[in-house]
């Protein structure tokens, strides 16, 4: 059994999309990262940095708990765990881990960027708006040009890659970017946000989602002192 803590974001979503893929059995903890739940030193225990989602395979190697964050490690272990979605063929696994790493290392933390400085920070700066904003357009391209020679992000197989990349993909106006001029971008995200796994991933804990204006609390939680705070 995988225990889940988790919260409906973009980062919480690839879990849930391979969870939902394989059919392994699961359990899920909401993690309110609005309240502060992810400083409470049980959620630390599992999740040193903080952050979500983590997760504890009750059954894991040598039949004993596992505990694990970082959901691209997390991706990683779920498809050595189940053997699906990471192919075997050497060229293709790379090629899957390569662009895994393109989504943590880039999309995530720079399309992260581009919702904070256009949608939350409580100042319009430009100079950072423009940044992020020309920065998300740039990743884009990478994927459209990807796309145009590939039917998926990494091979020609649905893998942990495109799982990670296509829930940052699902809002891009909040990132500053036109969609329709990425085509073969959003004709695969388009087709990948079809799968019966991938829909029923995105409704997880999406009742408890509320997408804002913040309160105050929640800003200061958010993006204020608390998150700097030692613990």
């Amino acid at each position: 059994m995988i225990d889940l803590y988790t919260w409906p974001t973009p980062n919480g979503h690839k879990i849930h999309i391979m969870l939902e893929e394989t059919g392994l059995p699961y359990r899920v903890h909401p993690i309110n990262i609005g309240a502060g739940e992810q400083f409470e030193p049980a959620f630390l225990k599992i999740s040193p940095n903080n952050k979500m989602p983590a997760m504890v395979d009750t059954e894991g190697p040598g039949g004993k708990p596992l505990s694990m964050f970082e959901s691209g490690a997390m991706l990683i272990y779920l498809a050595s765990k189940t053997g699906r979605f990471l192919p075997e063929d050497l060229t293709k696994k790379w090629s899957t881990l390569s662009w895994l790493m393109f989504q943590m290392g880039g999309v995530g933390p720079m399309l992260g960027q581009a919702h904070h400085f256009l949608g939350y920070a409580p100042e319009k700066i430009p100079y950072a708006m423009d940044r992020y904003k020309n920065e998300a357009n740039r990743l884009y391209g990478v994927i459209d040009r990807r796309l145009a020679e590939s039917k998926y992000i990494a091979c020609d197989e649905y893998t942990i890659a495109d799982m990670a990349i296509v829930p940052w993909l699902r809002f891009p106006e909040r990132q500053g970017v036109n969609v329709d001029e990425y085509p073969k971008l959003k004709a695969w995200r388009d087709r990948i946000l079809e799968r019966p796994a991938v829909k029923r991933a995105l409704e997880i804990l999406a009742e408890r989602r509320r997408p804002g204006p913040h309160t105050d609390k929640e800003r200061e939680i958010l993006f204020g002192k608390t998150q700097y705070a030692k613990r």
